[in-house]
């Protein structure tokens, strides 16, 4: 590895904590370590941050206060959502729609849910990966009882039609739920305008602290409230009404509310120096290196994400490479980039197994600088070169 110089562009996979979280959290380390089911003050202190940091996530997703519930992670969340939905309206239906570039931690629920008698629609995408909301329309059935479909993809970035899937899912009483782990803190989120009716979140996604997430269930109103849709998965004490048994995290929790914080502040401008980073980096590999390629939308993708596809070379060993050169990528989700399958993301926009095996994940952020895009657009093209020149599955080879 270079010593003198590392560059991290592997963000989707986690981001560094931001400074000023840091600070917060170890402030709650230290002041706030009482339990927040405590009736003392010490305990009633814990309970007025995680109020105070309930409304503060709320607001950067227009939603109110007490449909925030706290999880570990994100994965947490999602399990905590298609689990609950399918346990709760197991006598009004069982069938769920989703699509066929779901991160893990839903697409694994999910298969795992069709050995208990449900059904699940995988719809396909596009070569850009977008789902067509024909397909998800004519796919409702009268025992369909949840859709989801994430907010952003994980690997390739790009954005689905949210608004527009919700008005469907609205349209026919479906319960809509997005993994917005990726987008959370990147876009604009309304969980009204869109009829998002549950959402999945994590922290370390948006410079907080591993180990916090959060699952928003919409409020149904004084009879129903949150149980018009779910059921708990898991079953404790009455934490989080009774929604997720365990002790709260406040500290990290306080340190998600900060992020979130910082995020609501910079959102705008931080995104359009993302986007003015991530398309230099596009055009410059992409006019620069032959045999080059962009995997997902052109426009419709997150700020920070830019996933490319290198003929006749393997994204392992571009990832390794860099790695020596200082710089921190990937081939994809950092959830299995250890496994030798080829992306089932790349394979469904129908990529080849052989040239999906050719891709790298570059993702972006707040910390990233112009002097970082141009180290690496300076490192990049040498890499290509020599590992093709060795490459099995280069042209004349």
């Amino acid at each position: 590895m270079n010593d003198s110089k590392y560059i991290y562009l592997d963000n989707a996979a986690t981001t560094p904590m931001d400074p000023r979280v840091i600070e917060e959290v170890n402030k709650h380390f230290r002041e706030t370590y009482g339990n927040s089911s405590s009736l003392h003050s010490i305990g009633q202190r814990a309970g007025q941050i995680l109020l105070k940091s309930r409304e503060t996530i709320a607001s950067l997703i227009n939603a109110k206060r007490d449909d925030i519930f706290f999880t570990s992670s994100g994965t947490e969340a999602d399990n905590m959502a298609i689990f609950g939905v399918v346990s709760k309206n197991k006598n009004r239906g069982n069938h769920i729609i989703t699509s066929s570039i779901e991160h893990h931690a839903v697409e694994n629920p999910y298969k795992k849910s069709e050995k208990s008698n449900v059904e699940v629609t995988f719809l396909p995408v596009d070569k850009y990966g977008l789902i067509d909301t024909n397909d998800l329309e004519n796919a409702i059935t009268d025992k369909t009882i949840l859709i989801s479909i994430m907010f952003a993809n994980n690997e390739i970035g790009t954005i689905e039609p949210i608004k527009e899937i919700g008005a469907i899912a609205k349209k026919h009483d479906v319960i809509f739920h997005t993994d917005a782990v990726q987008a959370f803190g990147k876009v604009p989120i309304d969980v009204n305008d869109m009829n998002i009716d549950l959402l999945s979140a994590a922290a370390h996604k948006l410079y907080g602290p591993k180990g916090v997430g959060m699952l928003y269930i919409r409020n149904k109103g004084v009879r129903e409230g949150w149980g018009k849709y779910i059921e708990p998965i898991m079953y404790g004490g009455g934490h989080e009404r009774d929604m997720r048994p365990s002790t709260v995290n406040v500290p990290g929790i306080a340190g998600f509310a900060k992020a979130v914080e910082l995020a609501k502040d910079e959102m705008s401008i931080e995104s359009q120096r993302q986007i003015k980073l991530r398309d230099k980096i596009i055009k410059g590999v992409t006019e620069n290196i032959e045999d080059t390629f962009l995997n997902g939308h052109p426009t419709q993708r997150l700020p920070n994400n830019i996933n490319l596809g290198f003929k006749y070379v393997e994204g392992e060993s571009i990832v390794l490479d860099l790695d020596m050169e200082g710089i921190a990528t990937s081939t994809g989700s950092a959830c299995s980039s250890k496994s030798l399958d080829p992306s089932h993301v790349l394979l469904a926009i129908g990529l080849e197994p052989e040239v999906a095996h050719g891709t790298l994940r570059v993702s972006l952020g707040r910390f990233t600088t112009e002097e970082d895009v141009a180290y690496f657009l300076e490192k990049l093209p040498g890499v290509i070169e020599r590992l093709r020149k060795i490459s099995p599955l280069k042209k004349g080879s």
